[in-house]
């Protein structure tokens, strides 16, 4: 490592001001402070704070985090492949063929995004910053497997662009980027991102699997949606493993599970928010099984199992709880994933155009998250102004 280091320090003056590669600064910089800590600080004399942790191991901690998500996602591409063609296989075979099919899209989101941003970065004249090291995983987890790379690359540039860059980079979006990434690609190319087509790779990938023509596998959530008889798929523990047909990151309850228990373990992700989610996805399903079961077959699917399905507890883990996004004030984030996970149920049940849900009361609680919090601190204020004046009587 400390040859790498000589070496970056030598070649550093020629991407600085004045050097015959000035025009790739921030590539240089981000890439340098990828792989060290930057060397300048703030002022050490003044009211400056220095914590043990920033952005950079933020997000560091949260890609870990997703790693089981996506390892399991990979697998379970393959097996619901080999399952549709018909075919045996083994582990490393089902696992490599999901992993040459979820590598393209993964490769596309980081590449996309990360080079609006070095673009950006430049002609700014700013740092690159590590937000996108993020949004570039959970981009490719929240997509089906046979969504095409040339629309999550137009969709990927339209969030980055429209979502984060015109608002001012990292910290300033008011919308989670990943999720806007997947609403583009819902309204603006529904037949690849519904229907039962999309979840199950079709093509054999260097020989491995084989062509499958003609499979649907609709989700569990596709399934209850369209039920003309009120019948909606019965619990199984492949709903918890998950192996079943969905997004390729969101099936599998024990992987985000893994996640999320690193998360709360090293205080990145809020315990506040994760619970009152789902809490509120409980409460929402509870009020339809009692009062409204006779709606269709998503009123009638207990509420447990509601929770097991979609992008419900991968929206809760990873989404709910952006720090950017989300609520700041410990009250407000109380209120926001209460109502996060109400209105994933209620998008559910009453729209059955939208079987997921989470993706738009993720979004529209966004919009409420600055709101909630002005009205929490104003409530503090009040009462404190309150005691005060009786205090003072």
């Amino acid at each position: 490592m400390k040859a790498l280091r000589n070496y970056l320090d030598k070649i550093k003056p020629h991407f600085e001001e004045g050097g015959k590669l000035q025009a790739f600064r921030s590539v240089f910089d981000g890439f340098e402070t990828f792989l060290y800590v930057p060397n300048a600080t703030s002022r050490k004399l003044g009211t400056h704070i220095h914590d043990a942790i920033d952005s950079k191991r933020i997000m560091s901690i949260v890609v870990i985090a997703l790693i089981p998500a996506l390892l399991f996602g990979m697998y379970n591409v393959g097996y619901q492949h080999f399952k549709a063609a018909g075919i045996e296989g083994s582990f490393m075979e089902l696992f490599m063929y999901g992993f040459l099919a979820v590598l393209p899209k993964i490769i596309v989101s980081y590449g996309v995004g990360l080079g609006i941003e070095f673009m950006v970065a430049q002609w700014k004249k700013e740092e690159i910053q590590e937000g996108f090291l993020v949004s570039g995983m959970l981009i490719p987890l929240i997509v089906p497997v046979d969504c095409p790379l040339w629309m999550l690359a137009v969709a990927t540039a339209f969030s980055v662009i429209f979502c984060k860059e015109v608002f001012g980079g990292t910290g300033m979006n008011i919308f989670n980027p990943a999720l806007v990434t997947r609403a583009f690609l819902f309204f603006a190319y529904p037949i690849k991102m519904s229907g039962d087509q999309v979840w199950v790779a079709g093509k054999s990938i260097l020989g491995m699997g084989a062509d499958v023509d003609g499979f649907t596998a609709a989700t569990a959530l596709g399934q209850a949606s369209t039920s003309t008889t009120g019948a909606y798929p019965e619990f199984s523990w492949d709903m918890v493993t998950g192996l079943i047909p969905g997004s390729i990151g969101e099936t599998s309850l024990i992987a985000i599970g893994i996640g999320a228990i690193l998360l709360l373990w090293t205080g990145v992700a809020s315990w506040r928010i994760m619970l009152t989610v789902v809490l509120g996805g409980a409460v929402a399903g509870c009020l339809f099984n009692t009062f409204g079961s006779e709606a269709n077959a998503m009123a009638q699917m207990p509420w447990w199992q509601h929770l097991c399905l979609g992008g419900f507890a991968f929206g809760a883990v990873f989404m709910a709880t952006d720090p950017v996004t989300a609520a700041r004030t410990n009250t407000g984030k109380y209120i926001y994933g209460l109502l996060i996970g109400f209105m994933a149920i209620v998008i559910r049940v009453l729209n059955p155009g939208y079987p997921e849900g989470m993706m738009l009361a993720i979004l529209l609680m966004n919009i409420f998250a600055p709101l909630i919090d002005y009205y929490v601190v104003e409530s503090n204020i009040s009462r404190r102004a309150k005691r005060l004046s009786t205090q003072s009587k």
